[in-house]
């Protein structure tokens, strides 16, 4: 969403590397830069003029002037900026101290509520709540039969007992779903509520009787990202029709321009709490200002990678290979199979890339990362005998033509994945043993080829007995070039690189 609000930052901040010190100039045209890629993002114009206020008296300043790296200090001011417009610090829900928390969900028809119900059940559900999803949605045709599929979907529970499609009383169902979740045990109540193709006093007027009744603890804006100045528009109109506590982004995974994630929190003093990334169940995430804010600067987004790898990662599986490569065990198949199955549900490839620091120049190359490529690999491992997956060396030619048969690929696919698969076993090997990466010198503490251990050593001894310069600047570089040793100078050719990193690197 925010890849051409990327890309202009990325540009503007291009002409200000390699500058000693800012002139007021250099400043003033960052900050028109700036200032044109936030509208150009369709970021709410009063929103744009205190951002671009603020990154210039604060570029002006002593801070940035007497900084070694002028340019670094103006990319932090500008992210500190971005944090403050986006929230600040990560939302949390606020729980009942006694009875259900109950969480009212609003917003406009076609915003996707009924969807986020499902999303946020799931989020709580694996926090190790037992949420109920309730259909208080009665005027949209089958939105109750959709929220009952969702809720399946979630593995929650669903509270719908009107039929809906303009049948029945939203109030009534919702008065009764407290009693019910009390009386079933259930922490969390999430009431579905109508919504309408525009905002009108009807509405409203529902919404203030739904709310009325669940008496919540958390009410939930929920906002389509993707329609711009008018999600902001409506969020100030809610906020003063009925109130809400916090906001919740959906699609922020389209192709739109993201003014409504940069303008809401500003306009309607409300933070974001939560976003829907993806159309899957659990493509869902708290929205944290700090990480949209490194990601919307190209910084990456390590710690979200982290949090998602943790929860498909089994801490007993990691254990276990982490045991099988220091005792010098052999990475089978079966392993890079399993590790391969996890990294898929992470999700998609280009995502999880996207997350690294300083991929905004590769985007073109990401979009074009092929998840299929995993579904490929797998089938040609899954065609293989539990024999074969131990040791592929036993792979002949017949027994090739029979895997790449049996999985609908080319023999030379399979070719191409043991001669893949070799190398990452020798570096499994290398790494086991405490040393470098294969074919490059051992880092320091990481051992190393007996080869350039053999010539360090020779280096350190040539050195004891070395006569050192009286010249203290090229003393010091004998001194740094005996503790480096004669490590061997590898060159890297991107032609021994696997050929998806090839593709992927262009």
């Amino acid at each position: 969403m925010f890849a051409s609000l990327s890309d202009r930052l990325a540009s503007t901040f291009k002409g200000l590397r390699g500058k000693g010190r800012l002139s007021e100039a250099d400043v003033d045209a960052t900050v028109r830069e700036i200032r044109t890629a936030l509208l150009e993002a369709d970021v709410a114009l009063p929103v744009v003029r205190q951002f671009a206020a603020t990154v210039k008296e604060r570029a002006l300043s002593a801070e940035v002037s007497g900084a070694l790296n002028p340019a670094q200090q103006v990319v932090k001011i500008v992210h500190e900026e971005l944090v403050a417009i986006l929230g600040g610090e990560t939302a949390r829900l606020e729980f009942a101290k006694t009875g259900p928390t109950v969480i009212l969900l609003a917003g406009l028809q076609g915003a996707g509520k009924t969807t986020l119900a499902g999303k946020l059940a799931l989020h709580l559900k694996n926090e190790g709540h037992t949420p109920l999803l309730v259909a208080a949605d009665l005027q949209r045709p089958n939105a109750v039969d959709q929220l009952t599929v969702v809720a399946e979907r979630a593995g929650v529970a669903v509270f719908a007992p009107e039929p809906g499609n303009g049948v029945g009383d939203p109030v009534s169902v919702t008065k009764q779903a407290r009693e019910f979740a009390v009386a079933k045990v259930h922490d969390i109540v999430i009431v579905d509520t109508a919504g309408r193709l525009a905002v009108d006093a009807e509405l409203m007027q529902q919404l203030r009787d739904v709310r009325d009744a669940a008496q919540p603890d958390n009410t939930l804006l929920v906002v389509d990202a993707m329609i711009g100045q008018d999600a902001v528009r409506t969020a100030e109109e809610f906020a003063q029709g009925v109130g809400f506590d916090a906001v919740v982004l959906t699609k922020l995974d389209g192709d739109a321009r993201g003014g409504a994630a940069l303008s809401v929190v500003t306009v309607t003093g409300r933070p974001i709490m939560f976003a829907s990334v993806g159309e899957k169940l659990d493509e869902f995430e708290a929205f944290h200002p700090d990480r949209m804010a490194s990601r919307i600067l190209d910084m990456g987004d390590v710690l979200t990678l982290i949090e998602q790898a943790e929860k498909v990662f089994d801490a007993e599986q990691a254990e276990r290979m982490a045991r099988k490569v220091s005792s010098g065990e052999d990475f089978t198949l079966e392993d890079f199979l399993e590790q391969m199955q996890a990294v898929k549900k992470m999700g998609s490839l280009g995502k999880i890339l996207g997350m690294l620091p300083g991929m905004g120049d590769m985007k073109a190359q990401l979009d074009q990362v092929d998840d299929r490529e995993l579904d490929r690999v797998a089938a040609i491992i899954q065609s293989m005998t539990p024999a074969e997956r131990q040791d592929p060396k036993i792979l002949n030619g017949s027994r090739r033509a029979r895997i790449a048969a049996g999985s609908g690929s080319s023999v030379s696919d399979v070719n191409g994945l043991v001669e893949r698969f070799t190398q990452a076993q020798k570096m499994m090997r290398q790494m086991g043993k405490g040393g470098g990466m294969p074919g490059m010198p051992g880092m320091p503490g990481m051992g190393g080829s007996k080869k350039s251990k053999g010539k360090t050593a020779k280096a350190s001894k040539a050195s004891k007995g070395q006569r050192r310069s009286g010249n203290p600047a090229k003393r010091a570089q004998e001194t740094h070039t005996a503790a480096l040793g004669d490590a061997p100078v590898v060159d890297f050719d991107p032609a021994n690189l696997p050929k998806e990193m090839r593709d992927l690197l262009g």
